[in-house]
């Protein structure tokens, strides 16, 4: 579920982004107003980064792989007085495009990078046998 701020800011300082990928490369654009909700602006984000420093436990030893993300949905919504209460962000808008699998986010990054989480939602989209029939 959401995270409060404290907690939010606690994650993400825990992972050292920039010391495993120095050469990491954020592409935001298509900036744009939600329609339907002034409060919101939406943009989309690809990105691409070369594993170039160790972060343990997740990378305990560069790779020297690159991720390239596919695109991703992101979103701002900001109170009246204009500060950010929510970010929104990994939802990948074309799992075809990347090396990361169709994953968004670290998810994807790590598997990019060769270094894939063991649960389901950590590994590429696999369409049941149900689906297929």
């Amino acid at each position: 579920g959401p995270l409060d701020k404290e907690e939010f800011m606690k994650q993400l300082n825990s992972f050292e982004y920039r010391k495993a990928f120095p050469d990491s490369a954020v592409q935001w654009h298509h900036f744009r107003v939600d329609p339907f909700d002034a409060s919101r602006v939406w943009f989309t984000n690809r990105g691409h980064g070369t594993n170039l420093g160790s972060v343990p436990p997740l990378i305990t030893e560069p790779t020297k792989n690159e991720f390239i993300s596919p695109p991703q949905s992101c979103s701002l919504r900001f109170n009246e007085e204009g500060q950010v209460r929510e970010y929104t962000a990994g939802y990948v808008m074309d799992r075809r495009q990347g090396n990361t699998g169709g994953l968004g986010g670290l998810l994807g990054v790590l598997y990019g990078i060769g270094k894939p989480l063991p649960f389901p939602e950590g590994q590429p989209y696999v369409m049941s046998w149900q689906r297929r029939f």
